[in-house]
């Protein structure tokens, strides 16, 4: 059967719009180049343009681009104005209607309208070519543009030094704007830190060893957010229960409430006590050399709580472990109560179970907790106690309970 060839079109006619249609559907379906122009009825190198585009220049040199068929649509969000609504604004200009009216014919805010047309207006003239001012839309969407950090490099310099000094992104956040009130550019919201830690590249931040990290966590990629896993407790003797604990506790407001608790190291054979004050998250570490038995921890609490002064001491909390068996003998030297959590409870001391983690930092898990000295855990309270806190108002625990203490004396 002889090869049938389709007429040749003289020039100047209508473009193969149902002819492009046919040819991206084959080529959607995975068939060739070739074999889709062929079963179309046109010139492979025409297949190739439409795919690919093309550019010509002319005789004086201007170059005419002529974009790919094939590329697919970009997907532009609700709130940004489409190519029908600027037109839909040229026309309206055109015809001498306000900014507020043309912006009630669109739905869209007066505002918008008029950010619109003095941004993408004709310099000159002063005219509004929507077209031109759609490519420029487009044109500005590009991504991806250099990173905040990328492009201040005093800013990132700032953030870097700060997370050596273990303070978190949204801490870095927050002090900013208080070191530099008058310069906007160093301003970075903690979720742009958070993106140049987890995404290699993003913020050209330097990297530490992959053993601490730049984040207090240790982590190097974003964890999502679950339960703790909880702990059994073991202490069974006579306790008064938190449920019996006063109402004052519970607000806050009055300080002198502790929350206490063990970090373990390896194997259990070693610990470090914590005591959190509730109201300003002040920190005093135990340090317990000669282990964690319950006569060692009653000394300990007792030599800790007994150079604070009598309004700071009104309560402790802890939970059900063996390490408190001698409580009864602590609350007779000190004359400060102790009341214990339910069973696998942890979220009843939330104060210390997140200082806690903050702590791990210092001493992981998994580690011989005994080779830390009074003096060196005396350092990592001064640590924590002078970092500033978003539950405090972005104020230090140190501030928080000197004022405090000043205004109860």
């Amino acid at each position: 059967m002889p090869l049938r060839h389709r007429p040749r079109r003289s020039p100047g006619v209508a473009p193969l719009t149902s002819e492009r249609v046919r040819y991206l559907q084959l080529m959607t379906q995975g068939i060739s180049n070739s074999a889709a122009c062929r079963m179309v009825g046109v010139n492979r190198r025409t297949g190739t343009r439409w795919r690919y585009g093309r550019s010509i220049t002319d005789r004086v040199g201007h170059v005419r681009r002529y974009p790919s068929i094939g590329r697919p649509a970009h997907m532009v969000a609700a709130r940004s104005l489409s190519e029908p609504e600027r037109v839909a604004i040229a026309d309206g200009l055109v015809d001498r209607r306000s900014i507020r009216a043309i912006a009630a014919e669109l739905g869209r805010a007066p505002s918008t309208v008029s950010r619109e047309v003095r941004r993408n207006r004709d310099a000159v003239t002063e005219a509004y070519h929507p077209f031109r001012a759609q490519r420029s839309a487009a044109a500005r969407r590009v991504r991806p543009r250099p990173g905040k950090l990328v492009r201040n490099a005093e800013l990132r310099e700032f953030v870097q030094v700060h997370l050596e000094q273990h303070w978190s992104p949204e801490q870095i956040s927050m002090a900013l704007p208080g070191l530099f009130p008058d310069r906007p550019e160093m301003r970075v919201v903690h979720e742009t830190i958070y993106q140049a830690i987890y995404v290699p590249g993003r913020g050209q931040l330097r990297r530490q060893p992959a053993a601490t990290g730049l984040l207090r966590s240790g982590r190097s990629r974003r964890k999502p957010h679950r339960r703790a896993d909880q702990r059994r407790s073991r202490f069974i003797g006579p306790m008064v229960m938190i449920s019996e604990r006063p109402a004052e506790v519970a607000d806050r407001v009055v300080p002198g409430h502790w929350e206490g608790d063990l970090i373990m190291g390896t194997s259990n054979r070693s610990a470090i006590g914590t005591l959190v004050e509730r109201t300003t998250r002040y920190l005093v570490l135990l340090h317990l050399p000669n282990g964690h038995g319950a006569e060692h921890v009653r000394d300990a609490l007792v030599d800790a709580v007994s150079v604070l002064p009598a309004h700071v001491r009104r309560s402790l909390t802890w939970d059900q472990g063996v390490e408190m068996g001698r409580h009864d003998e602590f609350t007779l030297a000190t004359n400060v109560p102790v009341y214990f959590c339910d069973r696998a409870s942890p979220w009843q001391r939330g104060s210390n179970e997140n200082t806690n983690g903050l702590l791990r930092q210092y001493f992981p898990k998994s580690t011989d907790l005994s080779v830390h000295t009074a003096e060196c855990l005396a350092a990592v309270a001064v640590d924590l106690n002078t970092r500033p806190r978003k539950t405090l108002g972005w104020e230090t625990p140190s501030q928080h309970i000197d004022r405090l203490m000043a205004s109860t004396a």
